[in-house]
């Protein structure tokens, strides 16, 4: 087994990487394991145990039930058993870099001798997951001198068999089953199961949500402690300290190793956060980082909360309430000042958030009294700040002012997923004449010639760049529009989190994550509850694909059931933006790169699921068009529709637009920052007229701002009125804007188009795909995330998965968004 996963070891840098170096114990069955993983590209990483590791093959498009698909299969490295674990982030730059989750796990079962079927290249099994079933084949090709060889996965004939046509798994099922094998996490004191203690263990991560949930009884609250996460294995007189990030930091808490050794705790791993308490009994940050960088680490109080094993037992999977008991039962024996239980908090959630800001603690964490442990962030877990505080990369500082000495300010920023370093403004307090000099002289070791940070015109001109690895955390007062903290405080430097994993944090909205009650397993499975649980719609039996394999964009080598299968999988989330508006469809029967159609009428009975609305709307044409259900959305799809393009007014009341629409669209040579700004200042002046804007990226190369509106005025008048909104733009930011439309005019400018708002004008529908290589989306965000947006089709109909948790949150205040724009007509000095 050592030979086998020499590959896969020289190729991670276990110190960076979250995957598992070695180990994983063989089960009674073989385990399979399929992981989806949004490398350079989505792909699917099947993985089947066998003679002590996972034999491994990379599957582009994913398995699929019809017998005809012949899903290419990379054979790679062999992985470690503990691999089928795995569930996180592997860090940019790494090997693989990109998220991954366990789409589905189970046992596999060889239809023959699989030794021998591995060798010759033609291995066949059965599997018995949670989405795969039945018999299955692997069939090795003869290669071309490729680096690794080709192999074919095929689904068998058998009951689970069924057509493309009627069924995609990777579609219809696309998220983790990671805690699915686990018992019921609600069953009544379920027994603990033996298991040796593991060498590596990840923590659980709480969610930062913006209120306490709504019921507080299923839920036991704590101090949430301004210290450092750290985790105990204990295993007789081995004690070893570890980050949340797995450094092994034992031999900077050697009183603490003491202090455990000499408890004699039972075998286990222990969690919990590690404080230095100010003369007010608080825990404090800045003391915390003083008992390490002092040598006084005996002041270090350590406070566990949770035991995921203990005295040979894993207990993961039982309820956090039982968890608790355990852990309260050993502590509670073997008494210590410097080891103690996080208290429980007993009052109303709101009264324990309020009480816990008077009292100067940095917030609270709500968990689920019958949540397992898992090894991951889960809104089982919540944390509510009393303020804003988060963690920042530093990426440069500028020079002192004044008396001060060493540094004026350090430069901030925030990784996204695609490894770019936003910059989120400067913190300049908080530092006093020790830290200053600590700060200077490794700042100075960490020199570089040119900014790490994306491009933007907020960075200070005179500052000094460093490579970005020292990760600061940072009290603040809010964000700006422009994405910088306002009022920033530093608190100090972190040795527990890596720089690449620091993310902006955005406060989920309780009631997005928090249910009522936990979901059954089989809920789970069938996709029911959670964010995306609407979004796992099906082919209706009755649709018909013609030629469903034809390749219809290139660049992505996406098919025309691709396109037909995203529209099914966001049915739910482009209705609301169709229903009851004129569409038009924009066809492209030779795919990307062909003759468009662009049509506003069809003939009748050509969609059956297509609503003609009435022909007073229009007289002298024929009716327009309406998509308002599943059923039209994908026969229009089917019909090689790729665009969907509405109205700004209803269909009921056609002649009183009640939404205005602009379009900024960038001239030659306009860098994406120059359209973020621009986008920023449209919204800032919108903002001025008492105008509320939605954001949403076009999908292709440019935004658009929709700002809904009471019918009240005609199209002629809002038409005006909208060229007279983006006539002040221009004239006021004249370097910015653009006046005229035409490409000449624009060169190194933005135009504002605001004939999208005349009467029959259209604008591509939020969720809309783009006959654009790569088939990018227009996709609704939030003004918030303006910042770490990195491009117009950022999102494509392959990697919309990772936006289907946010849907259409981000425009939830639309509908009560409308305005009258009078009092803005008058503000502006516009007479209709």
């Amino acid at each position: 087994m050592k030979d086998s996963l020499k590959t896969y070891k020289a190729k991670r840098d276990f110190s960076i990487t979250p995957e598992p170096a070695e180990g994983g114990a063989q089960g009674e069955a073989l385990s399979f394991v399929i992981q989806k993983h949004w490398a350079s590209r989505l792909h699917y990483d099947f993985r089947l145990e066998l003679d002590g590791s996972m034999k491994s093959w990379a599957v582009p498009k994913g398995p699929s039930y019809d017998t005809h698909d012949k899903r290419m299969a990379v054979h790679v490295e062999d992985h470690p058993i503990s691999y089928n674990d795995f569930e996180g982030t592997i860090p940019p730059k790494q090997y693989g870099a990109g998220k991954v989750i366990i789409w589905d796990k189970g046992s596999w079962h060889p239809l023959g001798d699989p030794r021998q079927g591995y060798r010759q290249g033609n291995l066949k099994f059965e599997l018995r997951g949670h989405k795969m079933h039945g018999r299955w084949v692997l069939v090795r090709m003869k290669g071309r001198g490729e680096k690794q060889e080709p192999w074919l996965l095929i689904k068998e004939n058998d009951e689970y068999a069924r057509p493309a046509a009627e069924f995609s798994v990777v579609d219809e099922m696309p998220d983790s089953v990671k805690d699915l094998d686990p018992p019921s996490p609600t069953e009544e004191k379920a027994a603990p199961r033996t298991a040796e203690l593991p060498a590596e263990l990840s923590p659980q991560l709480a969610t930062l949500v913006d209120a306490p949930p709504a019921e507080p009884e299923p839920w036991l609250f704590e101090v949430k402690y301004d210290g450092y996460r750290l985790l105990a294995r204990i295993d007789g007189r081995k004690i070893r300290l570890m980050t949340r990030n797995g450094n092994d930091w034992t031999h900077k808490l050697e009183p603490l190793r003491a202090e455990l050794a000499s408890m004699k705790l039972p075998a286990g791993w222990y969690d919990g956060e590690i404080v230095v308490h100010n003369e007010n009994g608080l825990p404090d940050f800045g003391l915390l980082q003083q008992a390490f960088d002092g040598e006084r680490a005996d002041r270090i109080v350590y406070f566990l909360f949770d035991v995921p094993y203990l005295n040979g037992y894993d207990l993961r999977h039982l309820p956090f309430e039982q968890r608790r008991e355990l852990l309260q039962t050993v502590l509670e024996k073997i008494r210590s000042d410097k080891v103690r239980l996080s208290a429980i908090l007993d009052a109303k959630a709101d009264d324990i958030v309020s009480a816990a800001c008077r009292l100067g603690l940095e917030g609270v964490i709500g968990k689920r009294r019958d949540a397992p442990y898992v090894s991951r962030r889960s809104a089982d877990w919540i944390k509510l700040k009393c303020g804003q505080r988060q963690e920042f990369v530093v990426g440069g500082y500028t020079d002192p002012r004044g008396s001060r000495t060493g540094i004026g300010s350090l430069l901030l920023g925030y990784f996204d997923e695609e490894g770019k370093l936003h910059y989120a403004g400067n913190v300049g307090s908080g530092f006093n004449e020790s830290s200053l000099r600590e700060l200077t002289a490794r700042l100075k070791k960490l020199h570089a010639a040119d900014s790490p940070f994306a491009p933007s015109r907020s960075i200070e001109k005179k500052a000094h760049w460093i490579k970005p690895t020292l990760v600061a955390e940072v009290s603040f007062g809010e964000w700006t529009r422009s994405g910088s903290v306002r009022h920033a405080v530093f608190q100090g430097l972190r040795g527990d989190k890596k720089a690449s994993a620091i993310r902006r944090e955005r406060p989920a909205h309780t009631e997005d994550i928090v249910q009522d009650k936990p979901q059954t397993k089989a809920q789970t499975a069938r996709g029911e509850g959670g964010a995306s649980a609407a979004l796992h719609s099906k082919l209706p039996a009755s649709l018909k694909i013609s030629n469903p394999e034809r390749v219809i964009d290139a660049a992505s080598g996406s098919s025309k059931i691709d396109l037909v299968r995203y529209y099914a999988l966001v049915a739910p989330l482009i209705l609301e933006h169709l229903k009851g508006r004129p569409v038009a469809l924009v066809r492209a029967p030779a795919g990307v790169g062909g003759e468009l159609f662009f049509q506003k009428h069809v003939e009748s009975g050509k969609l059956s699921g297509v609503k003609s609305l009435p022909q007073e709307l229009d007289p002298e044409h024929a009716p327009m068009l309406e998509v308002a259900t599943v059923q039209g959305l994908l026969e229009s799809a089917q019909w090689n529709v790729v665009e969907f393009h509405t109205q700004n007014a209803l269909g009921r009341n056609y002649e009183k637009p009640n939404r205005m629409v602009f379009d900024l669209d960038p001239g030659k040579g306009v860098a994406w920052p120059q359209m973020q700004e621009a986008a920023q200042l449209l919204h800032a002046f919108l903002d001025e007229l008492d105008l509320q804007a939605f954001l949403k990226t076009s999908g292709g190369k440019g935004l658009h701002a929709v700002v809904p509106i009471k019918p009240y005025y005609d199209w002629d008048t809002v038409k005006a009125f909208s060229k007279a909104i983006v006539e002040h733009m221009a004239q006021t930011l004249p370097d910015r804007f653009a006046l005229k439309s035409g490409p000449k005019n624009r060169v190194g400018k933005i135009f504002i188009d605001y004939l999208r708002n005349g009467r029959g004008a259209t604008t591509v529908c939020a969720w809309s795909a783009r006959s654009r290589p790569g088939l990018g989306i227009s996709v609704p965000c939030g003004w918030g995330e303006l910042a770490a947006l990195h491009g117009a089709d950022q999102w494509t109909i392959h990697n919309v998965h990772t936006r289907l948790d946010q849907g259409n949150t981000p425009w939830s205040g639309y509908g009560e968004g409308a305005r009258g724009i009078a009092p803005a007509m008058k503000a502006l000095g516009f007479k209709p």
